[in-house]
């Protein structure tokens, strides 16, 4: 087994059982969010062994940076630092049991594909030169999605306003 090989599992067990873990804090939301953190930043690993550096920072950016910070600034604007969820849910263990089972399920997977029982030949096709550079994101971005990009920041913006909203009501 190659060294890229072994970092790729090792991001994917680390995705998928950061991910289960997202589940079973579900009552310690902080710890829920950086389970999360660790969920993107395996994945953008995995861009990175993929050859995709722009997405992988974009991962890191977009997802581990601005979205989380944002929830974990919801969080702490809301006070929900405790829990703040009242009583477990009636089918939380059902899905505890069920990323448990996932997770099982795919690290067994991954052990019989290492071992040689599924033989998998990957496809490798050349790329076009400059395929998935920053230049051509950017100026596809700028002009043929411009409108998208304005409408993304004003989803932003009012999210964070009514966060701030929220926070400043007074709890009778």
């Amino acid at each position: 087994m190659s060294f890229e090989m072994f970092l790729f599992y090792a991001f994917a067990f680390l995705a998928v059982f950061s991910a289960v873990a997202m589940i079973g804090f579900v009552r310690h939301i902080v710890a829920a969010a950086m389970s999360l953190v660790v969920t993107m930043v395996s994945l953008a690993g995995i861009y990175v062994l993929m050859h995709a550096e722009l997405i992988a920072a974009i991962q890191i950016l977009v997802y581990a940076g601005a979205i989380v910070v944002l929830f974990l600034f919801v969080i702490m604007l809301l006070d929900l630092r405790d829990g703040g969820l009242g009583p477990a849910a009636r089918g939380q263990n059902l899905v505890k049991a069920v990323g448990v089972g996932g997770t099982v399920t795919i690290g067994t997977l991954v052990v019989a594909s290492v071992s040689g029982v599924f033989s998998v030949n990957p496809l490798v096709e050349s790329l076009p030169e400059g395929f998935g550079e920053h230049r051509a994101l950017g100026i596809a971005l700028f002009t043929d999605y411009a409108l998208a990009v304005e409408l993304v920041g004003l989803v932003l913006l009012a999210s964070i306003v009514g966060a701030v909203i929220l926070a400043k009501r007074k709890i009778d």
